[in-house]
Order: structure tokens, then sequence, then C-alpha cells
């Protein structure tokens, strides 16, 4: 892949130089239509009075970031406080007994905020899932779990569970869907990790303990359970050097994301404006791509800050847990696209590697991405607009895998290499372009709509051909340039860190 292949400071200045030029005016024009629409009768939902001495309303239309941090704000601060309190007296005086204490917390914290009902509703699962594991027999681990996993997801199986859980309050379905979600892949994992466990099984007591850790519980990541029995299990709890330090850095940052989401929300409509095709027609290319861009960006900074508040308080119970996502400015490439990181490491060792195996064969490669993305499909919740996204990033997966065998050929490879390592750095940084945008537009079917994306898709291919086509292109391919320039720093510190070990 030439990763290490370097281009001239003035070149990569220029790359640099044109992408800031194009986000800046794409920006301004983003800004001007979310002013002039503030006070649109077809907005009046989705945007809310904000800061009235700025003049400036609030794009409110994503309902989990509005509800976090309103109304329910106060009861997350307080909840995860007591687990990290009570974490800290046990690590101190009974750190053998630790993952006990969790468990507990976790109990009471989802009996007092879901009652009952829900408690046994997810108590029986995981009951019917400790049954199936004492068979060790990993095929029907999976189909008993992703049953369970569909009688949350589809209908009527979906209603009639949820209506067992009387009252109502802010976030209950999410917190009911998604702790229930949750649960099934955890259940899961321990039920694959029995199986594979060559003499006796784990206990019930360790599938509670797993499952009832308070910060994963409602909204994840799912770690694996032998990555989570091997932590929790850990007597000797030694920081190492600066990792409070660390904890405390990205804490702030997280605080800093949070202010600086409300504060984009005030001055750019971004999840509000896709709403109103009409007025979508009459902005600029330049508008909608930037657009779609910014809500793919949100996505990802609405899934790091959930998961790295969710991470700190792992961190301070001594425990590593997934890594937030990959950021989407980052992405040019299909494999590496994913918003949460711990489905995808879930996904990726029970299904894709194991039936993908290296990923070289084409045949296994199409089987493992289809059978990934049919489990990703049912996690998500089974509906139209789910199946066109995992049928175009399916396709986007393989076909990746289809132009790599491609351009392996003999006549090609030799041509790459009578190249020199930047022109082959160019060449394969036109192709990413494309596939940068492949992955926006497949992806905003999902996080936006189908309409949207079509305006969009068309906008860009067709109405702004040749113009505006080739502009967002070649900027975007900058972009590319930038993020491999990134990528090759990286690999060189790397393998001076490497090094250093082996020395």
């Amino acid at each position: 892949m030439r990763v290490k292949a370097m281009l001239p400071s003035y070149e990569l200045g220029f790359y640099a130089l044109t992408v800031t030029c194009a986000v800046v005016y794409s920006s301004s024009e983003i800004f001007q239509a979310s002013r002039d629409s503030m006070n649109r009768k077809a907005f009046r939902d989705g945007i809310k009075p904000g800061w009235h001495y700025f003049g400036r309303k609030m794009d409110v239309a994503d309902f989990e970031w509005v509800m976090w941090f309103t109304s329910f704000r106060n009861v997350i601060i307080f909840t995860l406080s007591g687990h990290v309190l009570f974490g800290k007296i046990c690590s101190m005086t009974v750190p053998q007994h630790r993952s006990v204490v969790y468990m507990l917390y976790g109990f009471l914290a989802v009996l007092s905020s879901m009652g009952p009902v829900y408690l046994m509703i997810i108590l029986s699962h995981c009951l019917v899932l400790y049954s199936v594991a004492l068979a060790k027999q990993r095929w029907l681990c999976y189909v008993a779990g992703l049953c369970c996993l569909a009688s949350f997801k589809m209908e009527p199986f979906s209603s009639w569970q949820s209506g067992f859980v009387t009252g109502a309050f802010d976030l209950q379905d999410v917190l009911f869907y998604g702790g229930s979600g949750f649960t099934i892949m955890r259940c899961m994992s321990f039920a694959l990790e029995s199986a594979e466990k060559k003499e006796g099984i784990y206990s019930i007591f360790d599938l509670l303990k797993y499952n009832f850790y308070l910060p994963f519980f409602f909204f994840g990541p799912v770690m694996t359970f032998d990555q989570f029995l091997a932590q929790v299990s850990n007597r000797e709890l030694r920081r190492k050097d600066d990792e409070m330090r660390n904890i405390r850095v990205h804490a702030l940052i997280h605080v800093g994301a949070i202010i600086a989401v409300d504060i984009f929300f005030h001055f750019f409509y971004i999840l509000t404006l896709p709403s109103d095709l009409k007025f979508m027609n009459r902005l600029s290319d330049w508008s909608l791509a930037g657009l779609a861009y910014s809500n793919l960006v949100y996505d990802w900074v609405k899934a790091a800050v959930m998961f790295g508040v969710i991470n700190t308080i792992a961190r301070l119970d001594h425990l590593d847990p997934p890594q937030p996502p990959k950021c989407i400015t980052m992405l040019y490439v299909f494999a590496e696209t994913h918003f949460d990181r711990g489905i995808n490491d879930w996904l990726c060792k029970y299904v894709y590697d194991h039936i993908g195996e290296n990923h070289d064969n084409i045949i296994k490669e199409l089987m493992a991405s289809i059978a990934t993305f049919a489990v990703t499909t049912l996690w998500l919740g089974p509906c139209e607009i789910i199946y066109i996204w995992s049928v175009f990033n399916c396709f986007g997966l393989n076909f990746e895998l289809w132009v790599q065998k491609f351009f392996q050929q003999a006549p090609f490879a030799k041509l790459e290499a009578k190249m020199s390592a930047a022109m082959s750095r160019r060449i394969r940084a036109v192709f990413g372009a494309v596939n940068f945008w492949a992955i926006i537009l497949f992806n905003i079917l999902a996080l936006n709509s189908l309409e949207f994306a079509l305006l969009v898709t068309k906008r860009l291919l067709q109405t702004g051909f040749p113009v505006s086509t080739l502009s967002i292109w070649f900027i975007t391919y900058c972009g590319v340039q930038l993020i491999k320039e990134h990528e090759r720093i990286l690999a060189i510190e790397k393998e001076k860190s490497d090094k250093a070990k082996a020395e």
C-alpha cells in the first residue's frame, strides 16, 4: 500500500489550503441558510428558542442529544457519580470483590430506573442464553441469541415485551431497547466464549457480573466477555504513568466537545435543514455536500462523546474499554467505517473474521460481509431504510476487495512497480476520494433520510456535473492526501516505537 510514500511539503501545504478554503466557503453558505431559515414554519418543531442575547435559536432535532443534556442530565450525573464513588471505595478496601459491587449497583440502578418487570425480562433472557451455553454448541448459541435479539427488534414481540413495563418517562424507550439490545449481545458473547472453553463452563454469576456493569448496560460499548473477565478479575489495581492525567484530559475534551456542539447547534441547523427538501433545492451544491458531510461528522461526535464519557468511567474502574470510533473525517475505507467500535469488535470476532478468515478469498469475504450486515440489520432494527443501508455498505465493503484484487493482476502490479511511490500514492488517493463520498452517501441513508441522500447524489453526480462534481472530487482528493500523510506519520512513529521496544 506504500503507506510511507512521502509527498513534497509544498504540495501538502497546497492540499491543506484548498481543503481549508472549501470548508470555510461551504460553512459560510450553511450558516447563511441557517440564518435565513430560522423562522420558517416548516422548521418550527426542529428549531427552538436558544440564545436570545445573540438572536439565535437552537437546532433540537436530535431527541437523544437534547434529552441527555436537559431533563436527563442530572440523573446521568447522579447515577454515574454513585457508581464511581462505590467503585472507588471497593477498589481501596476489597478489590477482589469489586465486580460484585459493580453488579449489585447495576442491579439497583436498573431496578430503580426501569422497574422490577424490566429487570425480570432481562434476567429471563440471561437465563435462556446461559442454559443454551451449557450445550457448548456455537451454532445453538447463535440461533438462540439472534432469536432473543429479534424479540426486541421485531414486531409483535418487541411491543409485547415493552408492554410489560408500566409508567412513562423521558427516554424510557431508549433505555428499554438500548439495555435489552446490549444485554443480548453480551449474553451471546458469554455463550460463545463458554462454548470455546475447553473444560467446564463459566457460572451464571459471571454472566450477571458482566451484564450488569452499569456504565456499559444501557448504551454500551460492548466489551467481549473474555476481555471483561480478564480485566475485572485483576486484583493488582495499579495505574500506569500519567494515567490519571490522561483520564482528566479526556474528560475535559469531552466537556469541551459538548459545549462546542451546543454552540454549533445555535449557528448551523445541519439536522433540521435536510428535513425540508423544497428549501434544500434552493441551496448550492456546496451547501448540500457540506450538510451531508456535517451530518456524518455530528453523528461521530455524538458517538465519541457518549462512549468517551462511559469509557472515562470504565478507566476509573481500572478497565480498558473499546476505543471511541475513528473520526469520519479520517475515513476513506469501508472496512474502517463504524460508529460503535464495541459492536464492530464483537461482529469482527464472532462473525466477520470467523467466516472471512484472512479476507483474501472473494467468496468467503462476500459470505462474511453478508452475514455481518445481516446481524447488524437485526441489531439496528429491520426496516426499509436499514435494508437499503446494509445492502449499499455491504456492496461497498466487497467492492473494495474486488477492486484491490483486480489491480493486483500482473499488468497493473508491474505498472505500479515502475511508478514512484509518490505517484502511486496520488493515484490511490483519486480512488480514495470516490470511496470517501460513497461512504458519506451510503451512511446518510440511515442517519438522515433516503430522500436527502438521493437529492445530494443527484446534485453531485447529475445536475452539478461537471463543475461541482469534479471540483468536489478534487477537494476530497486533497483531503484524502492529508489523511494519508497522517497515516504515514503514525506508521513511522509506530515503527520507531517497535524498534525501541525490541532493543
